[in-house]
Protein backbone atom coordinates (compact mmCIF):
# COMPACT_ATOMS: atom_id res chain seq x y z
CA UNK A 1 0.00 0.00 0.00
CA UNK A 2 1.15 3.39 -0.90
CA UNK A 3 1.36 5.86 1.75
CA UNK A 4 1.30 10.44 1.31
CA UNK A 5 1.85 12.40 3.20
CA UNK A 6 -0.75 14.49 4.75
CA UNK A 7 -0.11 18.36 5.16
CA UNK A 8 -1.65 20.16 8.11
CA UNK A 9 -2.83 23.72 7.32
CA UNK A 10 -0.93 26.47 9.61
CA UNK A 11 -3.55 29.41 10.91
CA UNK A 12 -2.98 32.43 9.95
CA UNK A 13 -1.23 35.11 11.22
CA UNK A 14 -3.69 37.23 13.92
CA UNK A 15 -6.05 34.47 14.14
CA UNK A 16 -8.59 35.66 17.35
CA UNK A 17 -8.23 33.15 20.59
CA UNK A 18 -10.99 30.87 20.07
CA UNK A 19 -10.67 30.49 16.43
CA UNK A 20 -6.94 29.40 17.30
CA UNK A 21 -8.07 26.90 19.97
CA UNK A 22 -10.57 25.45 17.49
CA UNK A 23 -7.48 25.21 15.21
CA UNK A 24 -5.52 23.38 17.70
CA UNK A 25 -8.37 20.87 18.32
CA UNK A 26 -9.31 20.20 14.91
CA UNK A 27 -5.41 19.50 14.21
CA UNK A 28 -5.71 16.58 17.55
CA UNK A 29 -9.24 15.51 15.34
CA UNK A 30 -6.65 14.87 12.16
CA UNK A 31 -3.76 13.72 13.31
CA UNK A 32 -5.51 10.83 15.11
CA UNK A 33 -8.34 10.08 12.23
CA UNK A 34 -5.33 10.05 10.05
CA UNK A 35 -3.54 7.08 11.25
CA UNK A 36 -6.84 5.35 11.82
CA UNK A 37 -8.02 5.51 8.02
CA UNK A 38 -4.53 4.72 6.49
CA UNK A 39 -5.03 1.35 9.19
CA UNK A 40 -8.81 0.58 7.94
CA UNK A 41 -7.85 1.34 4.54
CA UNK A 42 -10.08 -0.80 2.06
CA UNK A 43 -12.98 -0.70 -0.22
CA UNK A 44 -14.25 2.59 1.75
CA UNK A 45 -12.98 4.43 4.29
CA UNK A 46 -14.38 4.16 8.14
CA UNK A 47 -14.27 7.64 9.68
CA UNK A 48 -14.05 6.71 13.71
CA UNK A 49 -16.49 9.05 15.71
CA UNK A 50 -14.36 10.96 17.81
CA UNK A 51 -15.79 13.84 19.81
CA UNK A 52 -13.64 16.78 20.41
CA UNK A 53 -16.52 19.48 21.44
CA UNK A 54 -15.99 19.32 24.95
CA UNK A 55 -12.33 20.06 24.93
CA UNK A 56 -12.74 22.53 22.45
CA UNK A 57 -15.05 24.52 24.94
CA UNK A 58 -12.78 24.24 28.13
CA UNK A 59 -9.84 25.34 25.99
CA UNK A 60 -12.44 28.58 24.91
CA UNK A 61 -13.23 29.04 28.83
CA UNK A 62 -9.59 29.02 29.71
CA UNK A 63 -8.76 28.75 33.03
CA UNK A 64 -12.27 29.06 34.10
CA UNK A 65 -12.62 25.66 33.61
CA UNK A 66 -11.41 23.55 36.19
CA UNK A 67 -12.47 19.81 35.75
CA UNK A 68 -11.97 19.25 39.20
CA UNK A 69 -14.45 21.68 40.61
CA UNK A 70 -18.41 20.92 40.05
CA UNK A 71 -20.82 18.11 41.38
CA UNK A 72 -22.25 14.94 40.79
CA UNK A 73 -25.21 15.09 38.98
CA UNK A 74 -28.11 12.23 37.96
CA UNK A 75 -26.76 10.49 34.79
CA UNK A 76 -30.06 8.13 34.23
CA UNK A 77 -28.24 6.04 31.17
CA UNK A 78 -26.40 4.51 33.65
CA UNK A 79 -22.28 3.34 32.87
CA UNK A 80 -20.14 2.98 29.99
CA UNK A 81 -20.18 -0.87 30.73
CA UNK A 82 -21.68 -3.78 32.79
CA UNK A 83 -20.42 -7.08 34.59
CA UNK A 84 -21.80 -8.87 31.48
CA UNK A 85 -19.88 -6.54 29.16
CA UNK A 86 -16.32 -6.77 30.47
CA UNK A 87 -15.22 -9.78 31.60
CA UNK A 88 -12.30 -8.38 33.06
CA UNK A 89 -13.66 -7.33 36.44
CA UNK A 90 -11.96 -9.15 39.42
CA UNK A 91 -14.18 -10.08 42.39
CA UNK A 92 -12.58 -7.29 44.96
CA UNK A 93 -14.82 -4.76 43.01
CA UNK A 94 -17.37 -6.81 41.39
CA UNK A 95 -20.27 -5.28 43.51
CA UNK A 96 -22.88 -6.76 41.77
CA UNK A 97 -21.79 -10.32 41.05
CA UNK A 98 -22.02 -10.10 44.76
CA UNK A 99 -25.45 -9.28 45.48
CA UNK A 100 -25.09 -5.72 45.89
CA UNK A 101 -28.77 -4.57 44.54
CA UNK A 102 -29.43 -1.09 44.38
CA UNK A 103 -27.74 0.53 41.12
CA UNK A 104 -28.06 4.36 41.51
CA UNK A 105 -24.40 4.87 42.57
CA UNK A 106 -23.78 3.69 39.03
CA UNK A 107 -26.50 6.58 37.44
CA UNK A 108 -24.46 9.74 38.49
CA UNK A 109 -21.71 11.67 36.19
CA UNK A 110 -19.44 14.75 37.51
CA UNK A 111 -20.52 17.98 35.80
CA UNK A 112 -17.90 20.71 36.39
CA UNK A 113 -18.43 24.29 37.07
CA UNK A 114 -18.63 26.46 33.99
CA UNK A 115 -17.85 23.78 31.67
CA UNK A 116 -18.36 20.01 29.92
CA UNK A 117 -16.02 17.34 30.97
CA UNK A 118 -15.98 14.97 27.51
CA UNK A 119 -17.41 11.36 27.71
CA UNK A 120 -14.74 8.57 27.26
CA UNK A 121 -13.60 7.82 24.24
CA UNK A 122 -11.66 4.71 23.95
CA UNK A 123 -11.06 4.54 20.14
CA UNK A 124 -9.21 7.96 20.79
CA UNK A 125 -7.60 6.90 23.90
CA UNK A 126 -5.84 4.07 22.00
CA UNK A 127 -5.17 6.31 19.26
CA UNK A 128 -3.08 8.42 21.79
CA UNK A 129 -1.03 5.40 23.19
CA UNK A 130 -0.28 3.64 20.00
CA UNK A 131 2.56 2.17 20.39
CA UNK A 132 3.29 3.42 24.32
CA UNK A 133 2.94 2.40 27.54
CA UNK A 134 1.19 3.39 30.23
CA UNK A 135 2.12 2.66 33.98
CA UNK A 136 0.02 2.84 36.97
CA UNK A 137 2.52 2.87 40.44
CA UNK A 138 1.25 2.70 43.86
CA UNK A 139 -1.39 0.77 45.73
CA UNK A 140 -4.50 -1.26 45.11
CA UNK A 141 -6.95 1.79 44.58
CA UNK A 142 -4.24 2.58 41.69
CA UNK A 143 -4.75 -0.79 40.37
CA UNK A 144 -8.67 -0.48 40.89
CA UNK A 145 -7.89 2.93 38.38
CA UNK A 146 -6.19 0.68 36.00
CA UNK A 147 -9.09 -2.29 35.92
CA UNK A 148 -11.33 0.59 35.28
CA UNK A 149 -9.56 1.57 32.59
CA UNK A 150 -9.59 -2.01 31.25
CA UNK A 151 -13.10 -2.15 31.41
CA UNK A 152 -13.52 1.11 29.65
CA UNK A 153 -11.38 0.13 26.92
CA UNK A 154 -12.96 -3.22 26.44
CA UNK A 155 -15.89 -2.83 24.25
CA UNK A 156 -13.63 -1.42 21.27
CA UNK A 157 -10.51 -3.39 21.56
CA UNK A 158 -9.14 -6.63 23.10
CA UNK A 159 -6.25 -7.14 25.43
CA UNK A 160 -4.09 -10.72 26.53
CA UNK A 161 -2.81 -10.35 30.23
CA UNK A 162 0.99 -10.87 30.41
CA UNK A 163 1.86 -10.56 33.78
CA UNK A 164 3.03 -14.02 34.30
CA UNK A 165 6.17 -12.98 31.76
CA UNK A 166 6.82 -10.62 33.99
CA UNK A 167 6.95 -11.44 37.77
CA UNK A 168 5.81 -14.54 40.05
CA UNK A 169 3.36 -11.81 41.94
CA UNK A 170 1.00 -11.50 39.28
CA UNK A 171 -1.58 -9.91 41.67
CA UNK A 172 0.56 -7.11 42.63
CA UNK A 173 2.40 -6.69 39.16
CA UNK A 174 0.29 -7.08 36.39
CA UNK A 175 1.38 -6.70 32.95
CA UNK A 176 -1.90 -5.97 29.93
CA UNK A 177 -0.73 -5.99 26.54
CA UNK A 178 -3.03 -4.32 23.07
CA UNK A 179 -1.50 -6.01 20.23
CA UNK A 180 -3.74 -3.98 17.77
CA UNK A 181 -2.60 -0.59 19.24
CA UNK A 182 1.01 -1.93 20.77
CA UNK A 183 -0.15 -0.87 23.74
CA UNK A 184 1.21 -1.70 27.16
CA UNK A 185 -0.83 -1.01 30.41
CA UNK A 186 1.21 -1.92 33.66
CA UNK A 187 0.47 -1.85 37.67
CA UNK A 188 3.63 -1.80 39.52
CA UNK A 189 2.90 -2.44 43.42
CA UNK A 190 4.19 -0.18 45.99
CA UNK A 191 2.30 1.23 48.62
CA UNK A 192 5.12 3.27 50.51
CA UNK A 193 6.39 3.68 46.88
CA UNK A 194 10.03 4.11 48.78
CA UNK A 195 11.88 1.20 50.08
CA UNK A 196 10.66 -0.64 53.48
CA UNK A 197 11.28 -3.47 55.39
CA UNK A 198 8.97 -5.15 58.10
CA UNK A 199 9.75 -4.25 62.05
CA UNK A 200 7.28 -5.70 64.13
CA UNK A 201 8.77 -8.49 65.96
CA UNK A 202 5.28 -9.97 66.59
CA UNK A 203 5.37 -10.17 62.52
CA UNK A 204 3.63 -8.71 59.70
CA UNK A 205 -0.31 -7.61 60.16
CA UNK A 206 -2.38 -4.67 58.54
CA UNK A 207 -1.21 -2.74 61.35
CA UNK A 208 2.35 -3.99 62.30
CA UNK A 209 5.49 -2.01 62.09
CA UNK A 210 7.00 -1.24 58.93
CA UNK A 211 10.55 0.63 58.22
CA UNK A 212 10.24 3.54 55.57
CA UNK A 213 13.55 3.97 53.92
CA UNK A 214 12.34 8.02 53.12
CA UNK A 215 15.25 8.76 50.54
CA UNK A 216 15.23 5.49 48.70
CA UNK A 217 12.97 5.02 46.55
CA UNK A 218 11.02 1.48 45.60
CA UNK A 219 13.25 -0.73 43.04
CA UNK A 220 10.37 -2.70 42.11
CA UNK A 221 8.71 0.62 40.27
CA UNK A 222 11.90 2.93 39.96
CA UNK A 223 13.91 -0.10 38.36
CA UNK A 224 11.48 -0.39 35.36
CA UNK A 225 9.98 2.81 34.83
CA UNK A 226 12.45 4.85 32.83
CA UNK A 227 10.76 3.76 29.34
CA UNK A 228 7.30 4.10 30.02
CA UNK A 229 5.29 7.21 28.54
CA UNK A 230 2.68 7.82 31.00
CA UNK A 231 3.06 7.08 34.63
CA UNK A 232 0.41 7.72 37.19
CA UNK A 233 1.35 7.46 40.74
CA UNK A 234 -0.60 6.80 43.58
CA UNK A 235 -0.59 5.71 47.24
CA UNK A 236 -3.10 6.56 50.41
CA UNK A 237 -4.09 4.71 53.16
CA UNK A 238 -1.00 2.95 54.18
CA UNK A 239 0.52 5.59 55.53
CA UNK A 240 -2.15 5.64 58.76
CA UNK A 241 -0.31 2.09 60.21
CA UNK A 242 3.35 2.69 62.66
CA UNK A 243 6.06 3.54 60.87
CA UNK A 244 9.78 3.98 61.73
CA UNK A 245 11.35 6.72 59.32
CA UNK A 246 14.96 6.33 58.18
CA UNK A 247 17.14 8.60 55.97
CA UNK A 248 20.90 8.33 54.66
CA UNK A 249 20.27 4.93 56.77
CA UNK A 250 19.72 6.30 59.87
CA UNK A 251 17.13 6.10 62.18
CA UNK A 252 15.19 9.80 61.83
CA UNK A 253 11.55 9.50 64.09
CA UNK A 254 8.31 7.26 63.98
CA UNK A 255 4.59 7.86 63.42
CA UNK A 256 2.70 5.41 66.31
CA UNK A 257 5.72 3.41 67.46
CA UNK A 258 5.69 2.40 71.00
CA UNK A 259 9.32 3.90 72.15
CA UNK A 260 9.28 7.17 73.82
CA UNK A 261 12.61 7.84 73.12
CA UNK A 262 12.54 8.40 69.35
CA UNK A 263 11.26 12.35 67.53
CA UNK A 264 7.67 11.85 66.91
CA UNK A 265 7.12 12.21 63.38
CA UNK A 266 3.83 12.66 61.67
CA UNK A 267 2.10 10.22 58.98
CA UNK A 268 2.24 13.59 56.85
CA UNK A 269 5.65 13.42 56.92
CA UNK A 270 6.67 10.32 55.80
CA UNK A 271 4.06 11.03 52.81
CA UNK A 272 5.52 13.72 51.95
CA UNK A 273 9.22 12.27 51.63
CA UNK A 274 7.85 9.43 50.33
CA UNK A 275 6.03 11.72 46.95
CA UNK A 276 9.28 13.67 47.26
CA UNK A 277 11.57 11.01 46.43
CA UNK A 278 9.60 9.51 43.80
CA UNK A 279 9.17 12.43 41.91
CA UNK A 280 13.02 13.23 42.50
CA UNK A 281 13.79 9.76 41.25
CA UNK A 282 11.86 10.34 37.67
CA UNK A 283 13.57 13.45 37.24
CA UNK A 284 17.18 11.71 37.59
CA UNK A 285 16.33 9.03 35.28
CA UNK A 286 18.35 10.25 32.45
CA UNK A 287 16.35 8.09 29.65
CA UNK A 288 12.79 9.28 31.30
CA UNK A 289 10.62 11.23 29.12
CA UNK A 290 7.09 10.41 30.31
CA UNK A 291 4.38 12.34 31.38
CA UNK A 292 3.80 12.19 34.99
CA UNK A 293 0.15 12.27 36.66
CA UNK A 294 -0.48 12.55 40.07
CA UNK A 295 -3.65 10.94 41.36
CA UNK A 296 -4.57 12.81 44.58
CA UNK A 297 -5.72 11.07 47.75
CA UNK A 298 -8.78 9.11 47.60
CA UNK A 299 -10.59 9.13 50.79
CA UNK A 300 -12.39 5.91 52.88
CA UNK A 301 -15.66 5.99 54.27
CA UNK A 302 -15.95 4.01 57.09
CA UNK A 303 -18.78 4.71 59.37
CA UNK A 304 -16.97 3.22 62.42
CA UNK A 305 -12.76 1.93 62.76
CA UNK A 306 -11.86 -0.12 59.79
CA UNK A 307 -10.99 -2.77 62.06
CA UNK A 308 -13.82 -2.89 64.67
CA UNK A 309 -16.56 -3.20 62.09
CA UNK A 310 -16.84 -0.14 60.08
CA UNK A 311 -18.94 -0.31 56.81
CA UNK A 312 -20.24 1.88 54.41
CA UNK A 313 -24.02 1.70 53.61
CA UNK A 314 -25.09 4.78 52.13
CA UNK A 315 -26.89 4.55 48.60
CA UNK A 316 -26.76 8.29 47.58
CA UNK A 317 -23.62 10.76 46.97
CA UNK A 318 -23.19 13.91 49.61
CA UNK A 319 -23.47 17.54 48.16
CA UNK A 320 -20.61 19.82 49.01
CA UNK A 321 -22.86 22.03 50.94
CA UNK A 322 -23.85 18.49 53.20
CA UNK A 323 -20.29 17.18 53.83
CA UNK A 324 -16.87 19.12 53.31
CA UNK A 325 -13.09 17.47 53.30
CA UNK A 326 -11.93 16.29 56.67
CA UNK A 327 -8.84 18.55 57.98
CA UNK A 328 -6.73 14.93 57.56
CA UNK A 329 -8.00 14.43 54.34
CA UNK A 330 -6.86 18.16 53.37
CA UNK A 331 -3.57 17.56 54.47
CA UNK A 332 -2.89 14.47 52.90
CA UNK A 333 -4.09 16.21 49.51
CA UNK A 334 -2.01 19.58 50.12
CA UNK A 335 1.21 17.46 51.42
CA UNK A 336 0.95 16.04 48.05
CA UNK A 337 -0.26 18.82 46.14
CA UNK A 338 3.04 20.55 47.21
CA UNK A 339 5.53 18.13 46.34
CA UNK A 340 4.26 18.16 42.74
CA UNK A 341 5.02 22.02 42.23
CA UNK A 342 8.36 21.32 43.02
CA UNK A 343 8.47 18.61 40.53
CA UNK A 344 7.09 21.17 38.01
CA UNK A 345 9.52 22.97 38.13
CA UNK A 346 12.08 20.93 37.75
CA UNK A 347 10.77 19.28 34.93
CA UNK A 348 10.08 22.55 33.19
CA UNK A 349 13.93 22.60 33.54
CA UNK A 350 14.34 19.17 32.18
CA UNK A 351 11.60 19.30 29.71
CA UNK A 352 9.70 16.62 31.85
CA UNK A 353 5.95 17.41 32.60
CA UNK A 354 4.14 16.62 35.95
CA UNK A 355 0.18 17.52 36.07
CA UNK A 356 -2.25 16.91 39.03
CA UNK A 357 -5.23 14.61 38.03
CA UNK A 358 -7.47 15.91 41.70
CA UNK A 359 -9.61 13.06 42.65
CA UNK A 360 -9.53 13.98 46.80
CA UNK A 361 -12.98 16.17 47.11
CA UNK A 362 -14.70 14.51 44.09
CA UNK A 363 -14.61 11.40 45.92
CA UNK A 364 -14.91 12.29 49.32
CA UNK A 365 -18.83 13.35 47.65
CA UNK A 366 -19.16 9.16 46.99
CA UNK A 367 -19.31 6.85 49.76
CA UNK A 368 -21.86 4.88 47.78
CA UNK A 369 -19.41 3.84 45.55
CA UNK A 370 -17.61 1.58 48.07
CA UNK A 371 -18.19 -2.63 47.96
CA UNK A 372 -18.92 -2.53 51.61
CA UNK A 373 -19.79 -6.51 51.90
CA UNK A 374 -20.25 -6.83 48.44
CA UNK A 375 -17.10 -8.11 47.06
CA UNK A 376 -14.64 -10.61 47.79
CA UNK A 377 -10.78 -10.68 48.12
CA UNK A 378 -8.19 -12.58 46.10
CA UNK A 379 -8.16 -14.87 49.22
CA UNK A 380 -12.47 -15.12 48.51
CA UNK A 381 -12.82 -13.60 52.30
CA UNK A 382 -15.79 -10.90 52.36
CA UNK A 383 -15.08 -7.65 54.49
CA UNK A 384 -16.02 -4.67 54.82
CA UNK A 385 -14.28 -2.48 52.01
CA UNK A 386 -14.44 1.01 52.11
CA UNK A 387 -11.34 1.87 49.93
CA UNK A 388 -11.66 0.98 46.99
CA UNK A 389 -14.20 1.70 44.48
CA UNK A 390 -17.39 -1.04 42.68
CA UNK A 391 -16.63 -1.48 38.82
CA UNK A 392 -18.41 -0.06 37.27
CA UNK A 393 -19.23 3.09 40.01
CA UNK A 394 -17.60 6.78 40.12
CA UNK A 395 -13.84 5.71 40.08
CA UNK A 396 -14.68 5.70 36.00
CA UNK A 397 -14.85 9.62 35.96
CA UNK A 398 -10.88 9.42 37.33
CA UNK A 399 -9.87 7.72 33.42
CA UNK A 400 -12.18 10.58 31.98
CA UNK A 401 -9.88 13.18 33.59
CA UNK A 402 -7.02 10.92 32.61
CA UNK A 403 -8.05 11.48 29.09
CA UNK A 404 -8.93 14.96 28.90
CA UNK A 405 -5.20 15.74 30.98
CA UNK A 406 -3.35 13.75 28.04
CA UNK A 407 -5.56 14.79 25.27
CA UNK A 408 -4.69 18.87 26.43
CA UNK A 409 -1.50 18.07 26.78
CA UNK A 410 -1.09 16.88 23.06
CA UNK A 411 -3.00 20.47 22.30
CA UNK A 412 -0.20 22.07 24.65
CA UNK A 413 2.18 20.60 22.24
CA UNK A 414 0.89 21.31 19.03
CA UNK A 415 0.15 24.80 20.34
CA UNK A 416 3.49 24.73 20.78
CA UNK A 417 5.05 24.07 17.77
CA UNK A 418 2.37 26.15 15.24
CA UNK A 419 3.61 29.34 17.14
CA UNK A 420 6.75 28.47 16.11
CA UNK A 421 6.21 27.99 12.80
CA UNK A 422 4.22 31.58 12.65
Amino acid sequence: MKFHAVELPLPPNGMNSPNRLFFLALTLFLLTLVPLCLWNWGPALTFPKIDISGLRKSKEQGKKCDIFTGQWVPHPEGPYYTTNTCRLIIDEYNCIKFGRADTEFMKWRWKPEGCELPYFDAVQFLELVRGKSMAFVGDSVGRNQMHSLLCLLAKVATTEDTSHKYSTDTEHFQHWYYADYNFSLVALWSPYLVKTKEADPNGYSNDSLMNLYLDEADEEWAGQIESYNYVIISVGQWFFRPMYYYEKGKLVGCFRCPENNITNLSKYYGYKMAFRTAFRTLLSLKSYKGVTFLRTFSPAHFDAAWNKGGDCVRTRPYTSQDEKLQDFQREFYLTQEEELRAAEEEGRRRGLKFALLNTTEIMWLRPDGHPSHFGRSHRNVTTNDCVHWCLPGPIDTWNEFLLYLMRREVLTKLGGKLMQNE
